[in-house]
Order: C-alpha cells, then sequence, then structure tokens
C-alpha cells in the first residue's frame, strides 16, 4: 500500500510536491489562510528547494485572491521571516519550506501576526475554514498587489540577536570557524554573520543557495562528517552544522567531535543564565541536564508537549527567558523572538568561549553527564492504549506524566513514550545517568513494545 505522503501538523502543512502537495493544493491553502487572517500584508519566502519557487507563486495566487497585500521576501530563514513579520505589522506570514525534511518534500510553514507557529486554536479554525472549501474571494476593486524586500529581514534579525551578546570580545578572539550550511536558506547570511559581524576565521562548505543538499538536510552526526573533518583540517574552535531553513544547529567541538544536541542546548541555555535570569522551557523528551543548569542558576524548569509551538506556547504563559528542544538542535530565546534560531545559539556559544576562554569540549565535559537512547516501534490500530498499560505495569513505583503520550519519571532515570501525529509509530527515548540502566531500560521497553 502506498504511504500517503501529505501531513498536517503543529507548524503546517508538507509533503512529497507532485505527487501530494500540488501548486492547486498550495493556492488552496494560501487561500484559506489569507481569509483566516484578514485582508492586511502576509509575509511570503522560503528555503533554497528547486521546487521553492513554484510553490511560492502558487501560495502568492491563493494570498492575492483572498485580498491580502503579499509582501515577498525571498530565500529567508525561517527565524528571519518570523521576526520580521512582528516587527512589521503583518497579519501573518508563510514559508515555504520543508525544514529538515528531504529534498523531495516541500511545505507551508504558518505564522499568525506575532510571527509565532499558530497555536491549536488557530490551526484548528484554519483547518476547518480549509476543508470547508468556500472562500471570499476578492474583487477586481479589492485586489492588492506584491511588494518586494529581500534585503532588510536578515539585517533585522541579526540587529536583534547582537543586542544580547558582546560582540567586540568575540571579534577579539577571532575564531576560526567551520560552517556547513547544506545550501541552504541561510547560506550567504551566515558566511556574513560570521565573517564580517562577528569576526570569525571562517572555513565554509556548502553555502551556495543555487545548489542542491549535499547531505541529509537534518544537521545530526551520522550527516555531519565533511563538518567534523573540515574542523580538524584547519584546527577549528568550533564548527556549526544548520538545517535547509536556518532554525537547527549541530555543534562540533575543537576536538572534531559532535556535541550531543541536547548537550548544545544546555549550553546555550548556561550561556543566556549566566548574563540574565529567568526560567526555562523544554519539552519532555529533553535531557535533565538543562534541569541541573537552571537549578545551578536557581532558576525554575517547566516542561512542554514535543514541537515548538508547544514550547514556545509554554514560555509565553511563564515568560521564560529560554527553551527549546534539545534533539532538535533548536534553541528558543525570547530576547531574539520566541522561535528556534540557529544565529542566536551561535552567538549566544561564541560569547561564552570568548567570555570565559574556555574550549567548546571543557564546557561540554563540565556539564552533568547523561545517558541516552532512542527508537521506534510499530504498532498495530488499536492497541496503543494497551501497550501504554503494560509499560506502566512495569514501573509501577515511577511517577506518571500523560501530557504528552506516557513519560514515566524513576529515581535513577526516565522512559518517554510518544505516538507519531502522522503514522503508526510509537517514538521511544529513555535515559539514565547510568549507561547500563539506560541501556537495560531501553532493550526492555522495545521488548515489550514489540512483543
Amino acid at each position: 500500500m502506498r504511504e500517503h505522503k501529505l501531513k498536517v501538523g503543529v507548524s503546517g502543512v508538507r509533503g512529497v510536491v507532485g505527487e501530494f502537495l500540488t501548486p492547486l493544493l498550495a493556492a488552496d491553502f494560501a487561500q484559506a489562510f489569507g481569509a483566516y487572517v484578514g485582508r492586511g500584508r502576509v509575509v511570503l519566502g522560503r528555503d533554497t528547494r528547486f521546487t521553492g519557487p513554484m510553490i511560492e507563486h502558487a501560495v502568492a495566487c491563493g494570498l492575492l485572491a483572498a485580498g491580502c497585500e503579499v509582501v515577498k521576501v525571498g530565500v529567508q530563514t525561517t527565524p528571519t521571516m518570523q521576526i520580521y513579520i512582528a516587527e512589521t505589522g503583518a497579519v501573518g506570514g508563510i514559508a515555504v519550506t520543508a525544514s529538515h525534511n528531504p529534498a523531495e518534500y516541500n511545505a507551508l510553514k504558518l505564522f499568525n501576526g506575532e510571527g509565532l507557529f499558530f497555536n491549536h486554536y488557530e490551526r484548528t479554525e484554519l483547518l476547518d475554514l480549509f476543508h470547508q472549501g468556500e472562500f471570499q474571494v476578492a474583487t477586481n476593486e479589492q485586489m492588492l498587489g506584491i511588494v518586494v524586500d529581500d534585503v532588510t529581514p536578515w539585517k533585522r534579525h541579526i540587529d536583534r540577536v547582537l543586542k544580547h551578546v558582546e560582540v567586540e570580545r568575540i571579534r577579539k578572539r577571532r575564531f576560526r570557524v567551520a560552517l556547513d550550511g547544506v545550501n541552504g536558506a541561510g547560506s550567504r547570511m551566515s558566511v556574513w554573520f560570521l565573517e564580517e559581524v562577528l569576526g570569525c576565521d571562517l572555513h565554509a562548505i556548502h553555502v551556495d543557495p543555487t545548489k542542491t543538499f549535499p547531505r541529509e538536510a537534518e544537521p545530526k552526526p551520522e550527516t555531519l562528517g565533511e563538518l567534523m573533518l573540515l574542523v580538524r583540517a584547519h584546527g577549528c574552535d568550533v564548527g556549526f552544522g544548520q538545517d535547509p531553513d536556518g532554525d537547527r544547529l549541530a555543534v562540533c567541538d575543537e576536538l572534531g567531535v559532535m556535541i550531543d544536541n541536547d548537550d548544545m542546548l544546555a549550553l546555550a541555555i548556561e550561556a543566556a543564565l549566566a548574563k540574565q535570569g529567568g526560567d526555562v522551557v523544554v519539552n519532555l523528551t529533553t535531557s535533565n541536564v538543562v534541569e541541573d543548569v537552571a537549578a545551578k542558576y536557581g532558576r525554575k524548569l517547566y516542561r512542554a508537549a514535543v514541537g515548538e509551538a508547544n514550547v514556545v506556547d509554554r514560555m509565553k504563559r511563564v515568560n521564560a527567558l529560554i527553551g527549546g528542544e534539545g534533539s532538535s538542535g533548536g534553541v528558543i530565546f525570547s530576547g531574539t523572538h520566541l522561535c528556534r534560531d540557529s544565529y542566536t545559539a551561535m552567538a549566544l556559544l561564541l560569547d561564552r568561549m570568548a567570555g570565559e576562554g574556555a574550549k567548546l569540549s571543557e564546557l561540554g565535559r563540565a556539564l552533568p553527564r547523561y545517558h541516552r537512547r532512542g527508537g521506534k516501534v510499530q504498532f498495530a490500530h488499536g492497541k496503543l492504549g494497551g501497550l501504554m498499560l503494560a509499560m506502566e505495569r512495569q514501573y509501577p513505583a515511577a511517577e506518571l506524566e500523560r501530557s504528552d503520550g506516557l513519560k514515566l519519571n524513576l529515581e535513577d532515570g526516565w522512559i518517554h513514550l510518544r505516538a507519531s501525529n502522522t503514522e503508526p509509530i510509537l517514538r521511544v527515548a529513555v535515559e539514565s545517568r547510568s549507561e547500563a540502566r539506560a541501556e537495560e531500560m531501553f532493550q526492555r521497553a522495545m521488548t515489550l513494545l514489540k512483543g
């Protein structure tokens, strides 16, 4: 049976272009979006996928049909667009990007007038409107036009980042930095930011936005072998790996070793908390190392369901300073904007290295050590409840958390089970201070769930 690859989730709609995500569907969805946010300025940008211009044109047509004025910002990172939407008084925005997904995918990421992902209620109302399929069409007299601004968005973005770091002390260190930009939306912006703004001695690969992605789009250790070699070849202080829309970041230390994404998030959070007070929000699957860092500075740590929109919503409610999602390499710093932002993450890490005169590997070794395992299991329809109950019975003394799947908090670690929103897959994450205990809990969970 053919897998249906059109997905609607927390951040928007995505699919394989041509087979599932078509220009007609993109135009219809954009028209529904325009009808929902109302007449006004809607920001439209994209990443560097070759299908981007086609889908972008379709989205522009849908927005114009709904009576919106379209502000085309061209190739921009997702956090750049979110900041631009919030600063310019737009009623919303659409980023044509499938983020860390493979090149054959594309997507529409949807933002409200605050430059934030739609919350649950906004998303539900929009989908209802889309499925009804009856959109008001602007008349000839109501039709608005297209404005182009592809220069000021990235300048606005970097201006906000720089307010929260000591630029001169970073420049004085003249860090030697390696970069893998995956030929994504931030390629040229990243080179300018690291080389010209922060004064780094930059060694960059894959920073040509006219070329296709040279590796798997998601930045993670198994896809960043070239970055690790680049760090070693040039004796770099740090290596940065981005995804195609510039919101996720993976980091390599000066030894050419990838830092675990949860530890990278912990280092960025520590850099922020060392400069100013504030609480922290992460998702349920993020490592307890972040909890230890927050406690070190006397700050509270709150947990949210997995998904950037969920973390941001919780950050707003508790007025948190910083947060994120460890597994995705996403740092969310409220001082810049409530969104995942690789540029803020890079700046915070370089600022901390400059201020403490420490190597990145030294900062990483200073963190409390946890051991993590993860996997996934397919399950039959109607069996999910029984699997969750079986896990509860395995650990009767566990403290249970059910806000996002099932998390079992134990004295010596935790287990988190979360069903996919789009396919019959149960994601399993395990953590413990003991490597042997983490492995034992993981194997026990996988055996039970598969059985």
